[in-house]
Protein backbone atom coordinates (compact mmCIF):
# COMPACT_ATOMS: atom_id res chain seq x y z
CA UNK A 1 0.00 0.00 0.00
CA UNK A 2 1.14 3.44 -0.62
CA UNK A 3 0.26 6.98 0.60
CA UNK A 4 -0.53 9.61 -1.33
CA UNK A 5 1.33 12.51 -1.56
CA UNK A 6 -1.35 15.11 -1.24
CA UNK A 7 -3.63 13.73 1.31
CA UNK A 8 -1.44 11.17 3.17
CA UNK A 9 -3.82 8.70 3.01
CA UNK A 10 -3.88 5.09 1.85
CA UNK A 11 -3.69 4.26 -2.13
CA UNK A 12 -6.07 2.53 -3.34
CA UNK A 13 -8.78 3.58 -1.32
CA UNK A 14 -12.41 3.63 -1.82
CA UNK A 15 -14.36 7.19 -2.10
CA UNK A 16 -17.80 7.98 -3.38
CA UNK A 17 -19.04 10.61 -5.98
CA UNK A 18 -20.87 13.39 -3.72
CA UNK A 19 -22.10 15.31 -6.73
CA UNK A 20 -25.32 14.30 -8.71
CA UNK A 21 -22.99 15.04 -11.94
CA UNK A 22 -19.25 14.58 -12.36
CA UNK A 23 -17.12 14.95 -15.09
CA UNK A 24 -14.15 12.13 -15.46
CA UNK A 25 -11.22 13.31 -17.34
CA UNK A 26 -8.37 11.95 -19.17
CA UNK A 27 -5.82 14.66 -17.32
CA UNK A 28 -5.72 16.06 -13.67
CA UNK A 29 -6.64 19.45 -15.03
CA UNK A 30 -9.42 21.24 -16.36
CA UNK A 31 -7.98 21.08 -19.97
CA UNK A 32 -8.42 18.00 -20.74
CA UNK A 33 -11.08 16.02 -22.48
CA UNK A 34 -14.10 14.81 -20.82
CA UNK A 35 -14.42 10.94 -20.98
CA UNK A 36 -17.20 10.14 -18.81
CA UNK A 37 -19.95 11.88 -17.00
CA UNK A 38 -21.76 10.65 -14.00
CA UNK A 39 -24.78 11.25 -12.84
CA UNK A 40 -25.16 9.15 -9.69
CA UNK A 41 -24.12 10.85 -6.25
CA UNK A 42 -23.02 8.34 -4.29
CA UNK A 43 -21.23 5.66 -6.67
CA UNK A 44 -18.14 4.30 -5.37
CA UNK A 45 -14.92 4.59 -6.91
CA UNK A 46 -11.37 3.24 -5.84
CA UNK A 47 -8.65 6.20 -5.96
CA UNK A 48 -5.34 4.88 -7.33
CA UNK A 49 -3.75 8.41 -7.78
CA UNK A 50 -3.23 12.21 -6.92
CA UNK A 51 -2.20 14.94 -8.40
CA UNK A 52 -3.12 18.53 -6.65
CA UNK A 53 -6.32 19.24 -6.24
CA UNK A 54 -7.21 15.87 -8.86
CA UNK A 55 -7.86 11.89 -7.66
CA UNK A 56 -7.61 8.94 -10.38
CA UNK A 57 -9.77 7.02 -10.19
CA UNK A 58 -11.53 3.61 -11.23
CA UNK A 59 -15.07 2.85 -11.45
CA UNK A 60 -16.58 -0.57 -10.82
CA UNK A 61 -16.52 -1.42 -14.25
CA UNK A 62 -12.58 -0.63 -14.70
CA UNK A 63 -12.75 2.47 -16.15
CA UNK A 64 -9.85 4.94 -15.19
CA UNK A 65 -9.97 8.74 -15.32
CA UNK A 66 -9.65 12.15 -13.40
CA UNK A 67 -12.01 13.48 -10.52
CA UNK A 68 -11.57 17.30 -8.99
CA UNK A 69 -11.27 16.44 -5.17
CA UNK A 70 -14.37 18.25 -4.66
CA UNK A 71 -16.86 15.75 -6.38
CA UNK A 72 -15.94 13.31 -3.87
CA UNK A 73 -16.89 12.14 -0.67
CA UNK A 74 -15.30 10.30 2.47
CA UNK A 75 -18.27 8.81 2.81
CA UNK A 76 -18.40 4.48 1.98
CA UNK A 77 -20.48 3.49 -0.19
CA UNK A 78 -21.26 0.03 -2.29
CA UNK A 79 -22.66 -1.26 -5.79
CA UNK A 80 -24.38 -4.22 -5.76
CA UNK A 81 -23.25 -5.96 -8.87
CA UNK A 82 -24.93 -8.88 -8.52
CA UNK A 83 -28.63 -9.91 -10.41
CA UNK A 84 -30.36 -9.84 -7.15
CA UNK A 85 -29.05 -9.97 -3.57
CA UNK A 86 -30.66 -10.75 -0.29
CA UNK A 87 -29.44 -8.41 2.56
CA UNK A 88 -29.91 -10.65 5.41
CA UNK A 89 -30.05 -9.51 9.22
CA UNK A 90 -27.53 -11.22 9.99
CA UNK A 91 -23.98 -12.29 8.06
CA UNK A 92 -25.30 -15.87 7.33
CA UNK A 93 -27.14 -17.43 4.15
CA UNK A 94 -29.40 -18.98 6.66
CA UNK A 95 -30.79 -15.52 8.07
CA UNK A 96 -33.82 -14.38 7.38
CA UNK A 97 -33.92 -11.19 5.13
CA UNK A 98 -34.72 -8.04 5.40
CA UNK A 99 -35.06 -7.08 1.92
CA UNK A 100 -34.01 -7.76 -1.80
CA UNK A 101 -31.51 -5.80 -3.61
CA UNK A 102 -31.22 -5.93 -7.21
CA UNK A 103 -28.66 -5.02 -9.43
CA UNK A 104 -26.54 -1.23 -9.37
CA UNK A 105 -28.96 -0.47 -6.49
CA UNK A 106 -25.69 2.34 -4.16
CA UNK A 107 -26.08 1.25 -0.41
CA UNK A 108 -23.97 2.94 2.39
CA UNK A 109 -21.38 1.04 3.69
CA UNK A 110 -21.25 0.27 7.72
CA UNK A 111 -18.93 -2.49 8.59
CA UNK A 112 -17.56 -5.73 7.10
CA UNK A 113 -15.85 -9.06 8.37
CA UNK A 114 -14.78 -11.21 6.55
CA UNK A 115 -17.16 -12.46 3.71
CA UNK A 116 -19.75 -10.07 4.48
CA UNK A 117 -20.87 -6.86 4.81
CA UNK A 118 -23.34 -4.33 6.73
CA UNK A 119 -25.03 -1.59 4.71
CA UNK A 120 -27.97 0.60 4.95
CA UNK A 121 -30.37 1.13 1.62
CA UNK A 122 -33.36 3.60 2.12
CA UNK A 123 -33.80 2.95 5.89
CA UNK A 124 -33.04 -1.06 5.79
CA UNK A 125 -29.67 -2.25 7.51
CA UNK A 126 -28.44 -5.76 6.69
CA UNK A 127 -25.64 -7.87 5.39
CA UNK A 128 -24.60 -9.03 2.40
CA UNK A 129 -22.10 -11.01 0.88
CA UNK A 130 -18.72 -9.25 -0.34
CA UNK A 131 -19.13 -11.42 -3.84
CA UNK A 132 -22.26 -9.65 -4.42
CA UNK A 133 -20.95 -5.80 -3.97
CA UNK A 134 -18.29 -3.30 -5.56
CA UNK A 135 -16.92 -0.90 -3.21
CA UNK A 136 -14.48 -2.98 -0.64
CA UNK A 137 -11.22 -4.84 -1.02
CA UNK A 138 -11.47 -8.94 -0.37
CA UNK A 139 -9.79 -8.51 2.83
CA UNK A 140 -11.37 -5.58 4.34
CA UNK A 141 -12.52 -5.98 7.18
CA UNK A 142 -13.54 -2.32 9.85
CA UNK A 143 -16.30 -1.53 11.96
Amino acid sequence: MRIGRETNLPIPRYVSLSSSESNMRRGPDLDYQIDWVYHARGLPVRVIGESGHWRKVEDFEGYKGWLHYALLSGNRTVLITADRTSMNKAASPNSNFSAILEKNVVADLLACIADWCEIEVDGYEGWVPKTDIWGVDENEVFE
